[in-house]
């Protein structure tokens, strides 16, 4: 069997989806790309069993075969090719697959594409569309919050509400917390899902940043996404989210607006002094001053910075730790925004001063026992 293929187009395509093939797979077969060619399509698909990526290109070829090539090696030659057709042969009985270009050629052994794993059928009436554009900066702003712990399995994943007229997507790992919600989404469903991680940004490197739809189709086992030429299908985390809205405060009579760079810089110099087990800053609060402390007691390193403020509220003194507090600052776009507290044991709530029309955005930090010093 032969067929003809742009050496560019394969590389951009297999590139896409490779990031979800692992380096130690269940099964052997799952370091390969499954390569099924029919009516002069070329479907190309990856998996670690928990996600599946697809992918498709229009080749020059007149038979149908599924095929199964390796991955890394692929890849690896692809690279090293400048842009130029590719001719394909391919010899199931002999398990062999023959590369040639213009000035050579490469041969690499393949397995029957039948011993791959079947793709999960979409079986589902339950979909609606959300513009990639969209969909990206919801993973982009939740995503990082999500725990590694996998003793709490429930919290590695974002949250996912669907309602009639809005959309909310939830991340914590119990230190901070994001709730992003967009209202000109309109699932016209109730329902929720938990996506794990990889699978998130997966998606999000596959996405085009442009309004475009994507497809979504989800049912009790597994979440859909399609767009274009390309298809990305993951196992939902079969686990209850805790309440987050339990943890958010909602009575925060303290509130600091101040410019959001010049807060975070201020945050990352003075975290350079903090204890690098705590990483431990302490924000005090009086009048309109907010000075900014940190304190490591085993290096007798320690490190002060005063900013003005717009202050509302009682004096008070917090400490959070500053890796989260900095991650969160991170993924503030607006260039101011409010942190508003109510007590030193209870969260901060963050919310950009500028958002999207149709976005709301809140992200919470847990503080931190101070020590005195």
């Amino acid at each position: 069997m032969k067929f003809i293929v742009n050496s560019s187009t394969l590389l951009k395509h297999l590139s896409m989806i490779d990031g979800v093939i692992v380096a130690k797979p269940i099964i052997p077969i799952l370091n390969n790309f499954l390569f099924d060619i029919k009516d002069g399509n070329l479907t190309i698909s990856s998996t670690d069993l928990e996600t599946t990526m697809t992918t498709s290109i229009k080749v020059d070829a007149s038979e149908e075969i599924s095929v199964a090539v390796p991955s890394k090696t692929t890849i690896e030659l692809l690279k090293q090719l400048p842009d130029q057709p590719l001719a394909f042969s391919i010899n199931l009985e002999k398990g062999s697959m023959e590369i040639k270009y213009g000035t050579g050629k490469f041969k690499l052994t393949v397995q029957n594409g039948d011993e791959f794993p079947k793709n999960p059928e979409v079986d589902s009436d339950q979909s609606f569309t959300i513009p990639s554009r969209v969909l990206q900066k919801a993973i982009t702003k939740t995503v990082f919050a999500s725990s590694n712990d996998e003793l709490r399995l429930n919290l590695t994943g974002v949250y996912v509400q669907l309602f009639e007229k809005s959309i909310t997507f939830v991340a914590t790992d119990a230190n901070r917390l994001v709730r992003y919600t967009r209202t000109d989404v309109k699932p016209g469903v109730e329902e929720s899902f938990i996506m794990p991680k990889k699978a998130l940004n997966l998606l999000k490197n596959s996405l085009p940043a442009d309004l475009s739809e994507v497809k979504v189709n989800f049912n009790k086992s597994n979440a859909f996404f399609s767009f274009s030429d390309f298809s990305l299908i993951c196992r939902l985390i079969d686990e209850k989210y805790p309440d987050y809205k339990a943890v958010i405060p909602v009575e925060n009579p303290n509130k600091l607006t101040i410019d959001k760079g010049e807060f975070q810089s201020a945050v990352k110099r003075i975290s350079i002094t903090s204890n690098k087990t705590t990483y431990q800053i302490r924000l005090k609060f009086v009048g309109s001053e907010l000075t900014i402390s940190s304190e490591d007691i085993d290096y007798e390193n320690e490190g002060v910075e005063k900013l003005a403020a717009n202050f509302e509220g009682e004096d008070l003194e917090i400490g959070f730790n500053s890796k989260y507090l900095g991650e969160v600052l991170g993924a503030i776009d607006s260039s101011n925004m409010t942190l508003e507290m109510s007590q030193p044991n209870r969260a901060g709530v963050i919310i950009p001063s500028e958002t999207e029309d149709g976005e709301d955005i809140l992200m919470l930090v847990m503080p931190m026992m101070l020590n005195n010093y």
